[in-house]
């Protein structure tokens, strides 16, 4: 039986997040340890629509489905320090898109895997920050294992504000070491050990502009070298580097009446695989009373094709690649997120649904069969010990 790709589509990241990702680090950190224990439980379910027949050899196939655990526990330490560990368990299965091929119209059609992934995921991080008076900095370790894929990784961030309070400079730095070991199955691997690296930097700056109101930009460069090619696709064949660079701004905006805020994030990525994207992601955080919070949320992503992907194979070319993950389209994902707090415990739930389409991008290229569609939905407890 197959295990999953060896790189996720962006879709899947805010379920089964890598283990390095920056953009955790680059929220504005409080400048005082928290006051009291906290504890932390979600569960969470991602199911991928089935791909249609039309769209493959075979007829209608099962896609992913992931159902994830996840335990937080943040405490204070001394006067001046916390610690958190997060613990997250995934347990996934269904069929992933094997290769593309031309049908008898000549248009293209995906062949599945078949219904043959089966693997769980264990991660397990642990943050250490140091408060002082005008910043933090902090420490976070993650491990990662998988039954073919592990992965280490060690971020440094910190945090300073100035001297009137109202600008935060933030930067962080991230390492990743990983190792791939695809499971030997019904679908043949292009490989059988391998492994990559990781690098990051990132730097920000938030602004508060008046009582009610934040601005921020961000920068961030990554650069992969090692082995970046999917071992489950049949023809894949990608560079052994890869540099990637991305740009960010944000806005919030509290208003008195009717007591919400808006929240408005946007994204430029840039990369020398010839990917280029743009997102947009709009919230508004409604209050319902002093202890009910009601969150709708918009998000918008589009993207260029990979300079390497074709949906036909064209074994003559030194890269390749058919992966719906690289080609062009645009996506619209809409969700509720829910809070309500009922003395010390916090009950949250979440439910999303996200669809993509070539057509709705603003890059021209040649639509995958594989494009996905989900619903994600998630339930959480949270309790502070006061």
């Amino acid at each position: 039986m197959a295990a999953r790709p060896a790189e996720k589509h962006p879709a899947l990241l805010a379920l089964t997040s890598s283990a390095l990702l920056l953009p955790a680090y680059q929220g504005v950190q409080a400048d005082a340890p928290p006051q009291y224990t906290e504890l932390g439980m979600r569960y969470s379910k991602y199911e991928e629509d089935d791909t249609r027949g039309s769209k493959t050899f075979g007829g209608s196939s099962q896609r992913y489905d992931i159902d994830a655990a996840q335990f937080h526990l943040l405490a204070p330490v001394a006067d001046s320090w916390s610690v958190a560990v997060d613990v997250q368990w995934e347990d996934m299965s269904g069929a992933s898109p094997w290769f593309v091929g031309q049908s008898l119209d000549g248009g293209p059609k995906v062949v599945m895997s078949g219904a043959s992934i089966e693997d769980t995921r264990t991660e397990v991080s642990v943050t250490t920050r140091y408060f002082y008076d005008r910043g933090n900095a902090g420490v976070n370790y993650v491990r990662s294992d998988e039954d073919d894929y592990d992965s280490n990784a060690l971020a440094l961030d910190g945090a300073f504000n100035s001297a009137d309070g109202l600008t935060t400079y933030s930067g962080a730095v991230s390492y990743s070491s990983d190792n791939i070991e695809p499971t030997q199955g019904s679908v043949p691997t292009n490989t059988r050990k391998a492994d990559k690296d990781t690098s990051s930097a990132w730097v920000g700056v938030s602004r508060i502009i008046s009582k009610n109101a934040i601005v921020r930009f961000g920068l961030s460069y990554t650069y992969r070298d090692g082995f970046l090619t999917d071992p489950y696709k049949l023809h894949d064949k990608r560079p052994g580097e890869r540099n990637e660079w991305t740009a960010s701004t944000g806005y919030r905006q509290y208003f008195s009446w009717p007591d919400g805020a808006l929240q408005a994030d946007y994204r430029y990525f840039d990369d020398d695989w010839g990917v280029a994207s743009h997102t947009l992601n709009l919230s508004w955080h409604q209050n319902l009373g002093e202890s009910t919070q009601l969150i709708p949320f918009l998000r918008y992503y589009t993207q260029g094709e990979a300079d390497f992907f074709a949906n036909v194979a064209d074994l003559d070319t030194r890269y390749y690649a058919d992966d719906y993950r690289l080609s062009a389209f645009g996506a619209i994902s809409a969700g509720l997120r829910l809070r309500h707090e009922i003395g010390n415990w916090a009950i949250t739930a979440v439910g999303e649904r996200y669809e993509s389409d070539e057509s709705w991008g603003l890059y021209n290229g040649d639509e995958s069969p594989a494009l996905l569609n989900y619903w994600r939905y998630s339930f959480g407890l949270d309790y502070i010990f006061k």
